[in-house]
């Protein structure tokens, strides 16, 4: 590290949970305003634009990183519309018999109305269907962290990262933490 900040980079730790799902589906209500359809040809453009509209994705890296998911058989993209109006996505990144939830996002009006709990319950019900053992998660704070418990996700451990960076915001800057 000590080589890095020589260097002009800028440090910070960041303690990152890991969650896994306790294979304990949360039945709820289905809301009828809401729509889930997988992300092909015919929606990819919409649901790019809401991938690279996160601040915390990190629009043109999010961007080259999220058509280079697409184009991969171990990621499936999924695109929610409210009311027929695209306004979130996640996705299912599978090895083998394990499964982790990415890329979950809303657009800013949209946030507040439960359809990240729409999404969560989506994916969990597909990793059931498909047969897969795990399915995990790498929550961005412990606000997500929370979020992700009340639909049976346990932290199993929490890992310090460090991140090095020359210029810009820190991700805990864009994180607002």
């Amino acid at each position: 590290m000590n080589e890095l900040k020589l260097r002009g980079f800028i440090m910070e730790e960041l303690i990152s949970p890991i969650q896994l799902w306790n294979n304990n589906l949360i039945h709820k209500e289905r809301n009828e305003s809401v729509s889930i359809e997988k992300v092909s040809e015919n929606n990819f453009e919409e649901a790019l634009a809401i991938e690279c509209s996160i601040k915390e994705f990190g629009g043109e890296v999010r961007k080259k990183a999220f058509q280079n998911e697409y184009k991969s058989p171990a990621f499936t993209h999924y695109l929610l519309r409210y009311n027929g109006v695209a306004c979130s996505t996640a996705s299912i990144f599978e090895h083998g018999k394990q499964a982790r939830m990415e890329s979950v996002a809303t657009l800013e009006p949209f946030r507040g109305k439960g359809l990240i709990g729409e999404l969560i319950y989506f994916i969990q019900t597909e990793v059931i269907y498909r047969g897969l053992e795990n399915l995990w998660v790498l929550p961005i704070n412990e606000k997500v962290e929370k979020v992700y418990q009340k639909y049976g996700f346990e932290t199993a451990q929490k890992v310090i990262m460090g991140h090095a960076f020359l210029e810009g915001k820190s991700i805990k800057e864009i994180q607002g933490v």
